[in-house]
């Protein structure tokens, strides 16, 4: 039998410079529980310094306010544009710094890891990351900006990473997985 793991609140991020997508969950147990997710829209900045500042304060807004035990973020991918992934790079060394400074541990995560946590295929889309999320968090209707359900994508790939770590060599057989998983199959 698996034992229950400590209540903790994960925050996950998708750093970006346009918009900057999050998600915080509670997990009890091994089921977590959505708590909240939103994005910050910085397309409204035209200097890139203020975006990073606005992300800085957001991030920081957001560990205050929720008191997460951990940050989840999504690392960036090699792009053929190079400006791009050194912007992408620099918002999410930005986040990380403001995870540093409240003394948050940091576990980063490539973009295809995640999707295969959340999915079972490293090649999903956003809306079947969305889809998936929303039917497994039973969170209602999903966001207009996608980056949301990065963020959180981000945070509950942590959890199953977390549960994956802790398990005891694995298991043996679906029937096994499912009987020791009920919240993950529907």
């Amino acid at each position: 039998m698996q034992k229950a793991v400590a209540e903790k609140i994960i925050l996950g991020i998708d750093p970006g410079t346009t918009v900057m997508g999050y998600g915080l969950i509670e997990v009890r147990g091994n089921t977590p529980r959505l708590i909240t997710m939103g994005v910050l829209e910085l397309s409204k900045y035209k200097d890139h310094y203020l975006k990073l500042r606005k992300i800085f304060e957001r991030v920081i807004s957001l560990i205050d306010s929720y008191h997460p035990d951990e940050l989840a973020i999504e690392a960036p991918f090699y792009g053929k544009n190079v400006q791009s992934m050194l912007k992408l790079g620099r918002a999410q060394g930005v986040a990380m710094a403001a995870a540093l400074s409240r003394s948050l541990p940091i576990f980063e995560y490539a973009p295809l890891r995640i999707k295969q946590a959340i999915t079972g295929r490293g090649n999903a889309s956003k809306e079947q990351v969305a889809l998936f999320l929303q039917q497994y968090l039973d969170m209602g209707e999903i966001p207009k900006h996608l980056d949301a359900t990065d963020g959180l994508a981000a945070a509950v790939c942590h959890c199953f990473q977390k549960q994956n770590l802790m398990s005891s060599g694995g298991v043996k057989s679906w029937k096994e997985f499912i009987r020791n998983n009920p919240g993950r199959v529907k």
